[in-house]
């Protein structure tokens, strides 16, 4: 649905996308995980025709080149940085963004009524979107973008600065979205997000593909052994082994146990591992 072929983009001197090949499946939610600077911002702008690459190509399924207007009408974005008019309700938003894509009438109507049912601001509909809190501007950010039903969706950063029960709403509308066959590319810095959403996860820093896989099959490349922790009259012990049950009988073999638990690697834990762990401004 979505496929970079050693796509390059340079800021003047600055290669902030370097050789990126990369193919998101149809039907499927992609994670795209990167510090600060990786390039996951371009990679998206890239990716709905935003900006074009320096050499190498990018591609919409069949359709082609993303520059192309018939290409771009199949593609959803979300912006992290939020693209709504706070001075109009949700309603004009939702009519404003529809007919730039083209839906007028009773098309028009009908998409805008049920993308507010879509995120749950139908009761809100009027009201001015400058009212609204971050949770609900973020799902009437998902409403203008799902509001032309399209193919492919890129969700940048979607659940950033909001409360819990807005993230969770946010995280039923994705999955019905999945369930809907459509493509998602979703990137975000909350790992427990990736490793609850994603079916694969791309990891980029400066500009390269440094992993991709499932979240599964990443843990298994780059995490660490389980850490079996062992509590005892004597202290704490912690034991990397690849059999925690085997390790756990010999242990209470040799003398009393007052409690253990098994530590498994993490999504995070791979990330830090592959990009470091160098603050990123």
């Amino acid at each position: 649905m979505l496929t970079l072929t050693h796509a390059t983009k340079k800021y003047g001197s600055t290669l902030a996308v370097d050789d990126l090949t990369l193919e998101v499946r149809p039907g499927e939610i992609f994670g795209l995980l990167g510090p600060n600077g990786a390039g996951k911002s371009t990679t998206v702008h890239l990716a709905v025709g935003l900006l074009s690459p320096d050499s190498g190509a990018v591609a919409i399924g069949a359709l082609g080149s993303p520059a192309k207007t018939e290409t771009r009408k199949r593609v959803g974005v979300a912006p992290q940085a939020l693209s709504l008019y706070d001075m109009l309700s949700g309603e004009e938003n939702l009519q404003f963004f529809g007919q730039m894509y083209g839906l007028s009438g009773g098309v028009l109507a009908s998409r805008v009524a049920w993308a507010l049912d879509f995120v749950g601001l139908t009761d809100r509909r009027h009201d001015r979107a400058g009212t609204y809190s971050g949770g609900m501007k973020r799902r009437l950010n998902l409403a203008a973008a799902v509001l032309h039903d399209p193919d492919l969706l890129l969700l940048d950063e979607p659940t950033v600065g909001v409360d819990p029960q807005s993230r969770n709403s946010l995280f039923e509308n994705i999955l019905a979205l999945k369930r809907a066959g459509k493509t998602i590319v979703y990137t975000t810095h909350y790992m427990e997000e990736a490793a609850r959403l994603c079916d694969r996860v791309a990891i980029v820093d400066r500009g390269k593909l440094l992993a991709l896989d499932t979240v599964p099959g990443l843990l298994a490349a780059h995490g660490a052994r389980p850490v079996l922790v062992i509590e005892s009259p004597e202290g704490e012990r912690r034991l990397s082994t690849d059999d925690p049950l085997g390790a756990l009988n010999g242990a209470a073999a040799r003398g009393a146990i007052t409690g253990f638990r098994v530590e498994h690697a993490t999504l995070e834990q791979v990330f830090l591992h592959l990009t470091g762990r160098t603050l990123r401004d």
